[in-house]
């Protein structure tokens, strides 16, 4: 049932980040054996050389690794919303099997999805443009400014790390329920906006969506779990669009409100990748961003990390219609555009003409 708290919501999800940096129960540090058991698979995969879009966890079982995936599993569906796993030695490896294991990992974790109109199921982010945010058609995901906070379009966004910045880009997370929390401390009127249905840009996040906007509430609390869906540059740019309603003032008030607690002093998390670090992250639990940050002069140089959206079907109690729910999760409102890579020696090299 879908009801709007009144009380904060306690539990491991509603973490600050300046508690989490006085420890490092957050990171999950390989084993020897864990880590042997990855490299061996990986080695195979890439020696196999599967069709991305049909290859399963079963053709690669783990065994070592398995409390490694139960770990992670849990602290998606049921912990912090994230887990940091530190100890894969690509740097000796390479990125095409380091694409590999990454793979593997996000087999046993979720089902990968497309991420972008070519279908491609792994990847980039990566500056291949001096485009900023202000720019007409800037990707994200191919650009060196700070990300405000927000949600992708899956259960599950994954990140490797196979080269950092030279200065800044570190990963930023922010729990949703100690926003809302926050939000419920301070502006108890404003809270129960977050649950309104608010028009969402469509158009600047696929150019051929076949509809301006869709809809969505912000907050999602059904039967007892809380889930969140971000991203208010999309709510407030909907705006513009004919038709779309006007948002009321406390519409307003409140998404600023709400933007403004996630960027505070203490609440987020900043992490800076090392090579080979993958994180996991539950889209629903919590919020992801970055810094900005300055690459080396040398391409080959540049900050690179790999990223995976994953389908994972636990059940999870939604509000209808919650988050992006106009289309099937990996499938385009379109037909995909021809150039999709599905074999890992070709997805892990970065397509340059991608958001350039």
């Amino acid at each position: 049932m879908t009801t709007t708290p009144d009380q904060q919501i306690p539990g491991p999800s509603a973490w600050r980040g300046d508690d989490l940096m006085t420890s490092t129960d957050w990171i999950y540090v390989l084993s020897d054996a864990e880590r042997t058991e990855l490299e061996e698979l990986g080695r195979r995969f890439v020696a196999d050389d599967p069709d991305l879009r049909t290859v399963t966890a079963a053709d690669y079982p783990l065994d070592a690794a398995r409390g490694l995936n139960d770990e992670s599993a849990r602290q998606m569906d049921s912990g912090r919303g994230f887990i940091l796993v530190r100890g894969l030695r690509t740097d000796d490896y390479g990125p095409t099997m380091a694409a590999a294991i990454f793979f593997i990992m996000g087999l046993h974790l979720g089902q990968p999805i497309g991420q972008n109109q070519r279908g491609d199921l792994l990847d980039h982010v990566i500056a291949t443009s001096n485009k900023t945010m202000a720019d007409e058609g800037a990707l994200p995901s191919r650009i060196r400014d700070r990300l405000p906070f927000h949600s992708d379009s899956s259960d599950v966004v994954a990140l490797m790390c196979l080269r950092g910045a030279k200065e800044g880009g570190a990963s930023s997370l922010v729990s949703g329920t100690t926003i809302y929390n926050e939000m419920l401390r301070r502006r108890p009127d404003l809270a129960p906006r977050l649950f309104d249905t608010y028009h969402w840009d469509w158009r600047r996040q696929d150019p051929d969506s076949p509809e301006l906007t869709y809809t969505s509430p912000i907050i999602s609390y059904v039967d007892g779990i809380f889930s969140t869906y971000a991203g208010s540059s999309m709510i407030f740019s909907a705006q513009e669009y004919p038709g779309v309603p006007a948002l009321t003032a406390d519409q307003s008030e409140a998404i600023a409100l709400f933007d403004e607690i996630s960027q505070e002093s203490g609440l987020p998390i900043d992490m800076d990748f090392q090579p080979g670090d993958v994180q996991w992250l539950l889209n629903y639990a919590a919020l992801h961003s970055r810094t900005s940050y300055v690459d080396h002069p040398e391409p080959d140089r540049r900050r690179h990390l790999l990223r995976l959206w994953l389908k994972r079907d636990v059940g999870r109690p939604l509000a209808p219609k919650f988050g992006k729910h106009v289309v099937v999760m990996g499938e385009p409102a379109t037909p995909p555009l021809p150039g999709g890579r599905f074999r890992i020696a070709d997805a892990v090299t970065v397509n340059d003409d991608w958001g350039a």
